[in-house]
């Protein structure tokens, strides 16, 4: 009866390693739970803030910006949503095994058991008992014998605990197993429904682009004004960063470039705090969406024509207020013609500019701290949207914001 010792333990062995991958599974699929809310999340926040309005009154561009972002996303949630659908398979397969051989294991276990069961019955009397340590030759085969009876008990108590423990995680596995497929059905249900809403989207962009070929002159007037536009606040800010780097250089008593800021020990700490904080630098809105990132991308639909960025456009609610994502002084008020306002701060030889406000509440010459609200941001009366045009530079050389505010 000894020898079913081992095979205890290797029940132990199995249960513990089995575990293991659980474990590594459930977070898994918590890290895709996660990211899979962060998406819902994003595109509730597109509709809202990119979709709120009708769109008609805004320019084709901007519609078209709109749906393919929409579309992006929806493309990621799909794939997230299948990632756990495939991982909750795995799991689910893993548990049916693992319940298959828990049932062979309780099978044994309980059979051995009723083998034990059987010779306690058949020497269950006191008397039984006492004869068998009396009729021992000596002193220590009694003491053996007594040895015996009490490893025999003990071994009957480890059997029986065994078995209430492989049915506790029999039923644990199985009621798992119920959770585990209704995860799997809601999944399949919510992947269905992006799949639909994808299609719908991909039409509305498909109708869109016939009516941009039937009216490709506005399209192409539309890119146009807004590459002007973009030009014309360019030129603005690397104006007003070359005045600024100069009237430093002056007050510090150098008249050398105008591409490069001459930093004091205490500019040179700014620029470095700056610095250490890449990747980590707040928003420069309290809450939004990224509508257009940093660089040169080719058009959806005529990929001759390219778009450049030289910031990052952030949809956000109307009424919504710009604020310093870090520590600075204030070097330049932008007043584009026919254009909205901007405000330049300095941070050691970084400057961020905010661009598209109205009400600014600083001045040149202010010193901000991280947070401080620099203006409003305006809203446009015609199609309701409200974005904030954010630029990073470094000296005279433009930065991508993407690689420094924290999940841009």
């Amino acid at each position: 009866m000894f020898n079913k010792y081992p095979y205890f333990i290797y029940l132990l062995i199995f249960t513990f390693f089995l575990g293991a991958p659980t474990q590594a599974q459930t977070s898994e699929q918590k890290a895709l739970e996660a990211k899979r809310e962060r998406l819902q999340q994003e595109i509730k926040e597109i509709n809202r803030l990119l979709f709120a309005e009708k769109k008609e009154k805004g320019d084709v561009l901007d519609q078209m910006e709109a749906l393919d972002k929409r579309i992006n996303v929806r493309q990621e949630l799909i794939r997230v949503t299948n990632q756990q659908s495939n991982l909750l398979n795995r799991q689910i397969n893993v548990n049916i095994r693992t319940i298959s051989k828990l049932r062979d294991d309780l099978k044994i276990l309980k059979d051995d058991y009723a083998q034990l069961i059987r010779k306690s019955y058949q020497n269950k009397t006191q008397n039984n008992r006492l004869m068998f340590l009396l009729s021992a030759d000596n002193f220590f085969q009694a003491f053996k014998r007594l040895q015996y009876m009490e490893q025999y008990a003990k071994h009957r108590k480890k059997q029986g605990d065994a078995i209430q423990e492989k049915t506790n995680k029999l039923a644990q596995l199985n009621q798992a197993l119920v959770v585990q497929r209704k995860a799997k059905e809601q999944l399949l249900a919510e992947n269905k429904k992006a799949k639909a809403g994808l299609f719908e989207e991909i039409q509305t962009q498909k109708d869109l682009l016939t009516s941009i070929r039937q009216n490709e002159s506005r399209y192409t007037a539309a890119i146009t004004q807004k590459q002007k536009e973009a030009r014309k606040i360019d030129r603005e800010i690397d104006r007003l960063i070359k005045n600024a780097i100069a009237s430093t250089n002056r007050k510090a008593g150098s008249s050398g470039s105008r591409s490069k800021f001459v930093l004091t020990p205490e500019a040179k700490l700014l620029a470095s705090s700056f610095s250490a904080n890449k990747g980590k630098l707040i928003w420069p809105v309290e809450k939004g969406i990224k509508s257009q990132g940093y660089g040169v991308y080719a058009d959806r639909f005529y990929p001759g024509i390219k778009h450049r960025n030289n910031g990052v456009t952030i949809a956000t609610d109307k009424g919504s207020k710009a604020r310093a994502i870090f520590e600075g002084e204030v070097i330049a008020i932008m007043s584009v013609p026919g254009g909205s306002r901007g405000v330049s701060i300095k941070h050691g030889n970084y400057i961020s500019t905010y661009y598209n406000l109205t009400n600014l509440y600083v001045k040149k010459g202010d010193k901000v701290a991280a947070k401080a609200i620099l203006g409003d941001v305006y809203t446009n009366r015609f199609d309701g949207s409200t974005k904030l045009k954010f630029y990073l530079y470094q000296d005279t050389n433009r930065l991508n914001p993407e690689d420094w505010i924290y999940q841009l």
